[in-house]
């Protein structure tokens, strides 16, 4: 295609009103950004569940994506201008994004083909920050090698997704009276895109959701959903989870940490949020008066209290006073209506959505999370790097990979870590005992509960570490780090002066390729076998290894036990 031309206008019909998106002739592709699908839960309807928009009768200029949702700024947060830019770096901890964020974006080949498979993605970023605007999940790269249509959402984020309070509950909506709202944002995706995809040129009917981290979670999360499993016609049909479980404490090894919590701890953590605020607005003076104050008025007035609170208040309470308290993890509600109790138990006994499955990890998963080696003495008592995240943000952007060495180990890591290699006390021991805490015992409790799955389950690790040093040994094949694999998307972002060089080029692009290419077969097939991949990929307990040479890609199997 000729480079200079300019994008053109594409407007398409929805059950709501049409939209109006562009076709790019630089990637071969056609995009609408920021499509409606729920009204902005502000005002009476935050923690409320999603309610459809209000129909519109012009084309809706679909051309830039919606505003992030509300969150505090992280490495993997919107920053000012929900963009890449220095902004990130400059906004760690601050409140951004809006709570006016029910958007999702779409990508497809510029072609006319219709009946294309659909890839439906969710962000990770443990419940509490991420945007689709990142530029790592940017859907062109994808949709033109799957010749698919590729789909990212954003839904409501920590507080405002998931909050268990009785106040807040009207007994007339049992999905809403949940608190899963982040989770009934992305069921109320998937039915908007049921109901609207062929206009896209998208088969309804072939329908892959794929998340990673908490995304993978979430997907877990729907899988077992008694709302999604009683859903008809099915509202996905094959599922890929990245580096993501859902099992409750009990159900793992002992030291393990869980990303699924139980009903009692969102119970504690929002009357916790509820009274911080009233202490913090004088209306009482510690918990016992919080909760006098509580019981003396009807259900309603503190709603109406706790929505007329600013975002920045709520996320300010949850920073100074609950994350202190060890309340400040996100997690699902295990309802039972909208999460299953033990989405866990749904697996073993059947009762989920059974659809094929792609189950994948990342070899060095704990290497993205070098602060949690300080929660506890056995994981060294001290963050894995003696920089902060700011400082990484600048020393990552200001990095090339292609120029004489300008960082060492020394620079980054802390010294109770060194020698990397230690047995037992270095930073690679250290990072693969966190790994193993926190992915590995969630993976394989969901393997062990999917023993009896015969709809096909297929599992990759993802091995690739060939950035330029030091990031090959700070990162390595890090949790994260499979995603611009998956869509293609190397330029600048976060992460990418540490991950790309001239060097691994080649054999980075390869893996690319190869990866695209089976994400690609398993989305129109249910099977993720393609020549592209160099050998076999075979179901579970087969584990397909991705790396690759700076000169080429390296796939190979591992039997399993």
């Amino acid at each position: 295609m000729n480079g200079s031309a300019q994008p053109s206008t594409l407007v398409r019909p929805t059950e709501y009103g049409p939209v109006a998106g562009l076709e790019d002739p630089a990637s071969g592709t056609c995009a609408w950004k920021g499509i409606p699908f729920a009204r902005p839960p502000v005002g009476d309807l935050r923690w409320r569940a999603p309610v459809a928009p209000e129909p519109w009768q012009e084309p809706l200029e679909t051309k830039a994506f919606g505003p992030a949702s509300t969150q505090v700024g992280y490495l993997h947060g919107p920053g000012l201008h929900n963009a890449y830019d220095a902004t990130i770096g400059a906004t760690l901890g601050q409140p951004l994004g809006s709570e006016d964020c029910l958007y999702l974006n779409l990508w497809r080949p510029a072609t006319a083909e219709t009946g294309l498979p659909v890839i439906c993605f969710i962000f990770g970023g443990a419940k509490v920050t991420g945007t689709t605007a990142d530029p790592i999940y940017d859907g062109a790269a994808l949709a033109k090698a799957a010749n698919a249509v590729v789909v990212t959402l954003n839904y409501r984020l920590g507080v405002f997704g998931w909050l268990d309070l009785p106040q807040l509950k009207t007994g007339t909506d049992p999905l809403g009276d949940s608190g899963n709202f982040g989770t009934l944002d992305q069921i109320a995706a998937l039915r908007f895109l049921q109901r609207n995809l062929a206009a896209f040129g998208g088969d309804p009917g072939c329908v892959t959701l794929m998340g990673q981290s908490a995304g993978a979670a979430d997907v877990c999360a729907l899988l077992t959903s008694p709302v999604v499993v009683e859903a008809r016609p099915p509202l996905f049909h094959r599922a890929v989870m990245l580096s993501g479980g859902l099992a409750l404490p009990e159900e793992l090894p002992a030291g393990s940490i869980p990303i699924l919590r139980p009903v009692s701890y969102a119970r504690t953590q929002g009357t916790a949020l509820l009274y911080s605020l009233l202490i913090a607005d004088g209306l009482a003076v510690d918990e016992a008066s919080a909760a006098a104050h509580v019981a003396a008025r009807p259900r309603a007035e503190i709603a109406d209290y706790l929505r007329a609170k600013g975002p920045e208040e709520l996320l300010r309470q949850m920073l100074t006073r609950l994350m202190p308290a060890g309340l400040g993890q996100t997690s699902h509600i295990p309802d039972g209506r909208v999460v299953a109790a033990s989405p866990l138990r749904a697996l073993a006994g059947g009762d989920y959505l059974q659809v094929p499955m792609i189950v994948s990890t990342t070899r060095d998963e704990g290497k993205l999370f070098p602060g949690f080696l300080a929660l506890a003495p056995a994981l060294g008592g001290l963050p894995g790097l003696v920089v902060s995240d700011g400082q990484r943000f600048e020393l990552m952007a200001a990095f090339d990979g292609d120029g004489p060495p300008s960082l060492a180990l020394e620079d980054l890591i802390q010294p109770a870590y060194l020698p990397v290699d230690a047995p037992g006390t270095g930073y690679e021991a250290r990072m693969a005992l966190l790994g193993h805490l926190f992915f590995t015992t969630n993976r394989d409790a969901m393997l062990r509960a999917l023993s009896g799955h015969r709809a096909g389950l297929w599992c990759s690790r993802f091995d690739w570490d060939e950035e330029p040093a030091p990031w090959n040994v700070v990162y390595g094949a890090a949790h994260l780090f499979d995603v611009p694999f998956l869509f293609g998307t190397f330029g600048p972002s976060v992460f990418s002066k540490a991950i790309c060089s001239r060097a691994n080029e080649p054999g980075r692009l390869a893996l690319s390729r190869a990866m695209m290419a089976g994400l690609g077969a398993f989305a129109r097939a249910g099977d993720p076998s393609h020549p592209d991949l160099g050998v076999p990929w075979p179901q579970w307990p087969g584990t397909l290894v991705l790396d690759a040479t700076p000169e080429e890609a390296r796939i190979r199997v591992e039997a399993g036990a």
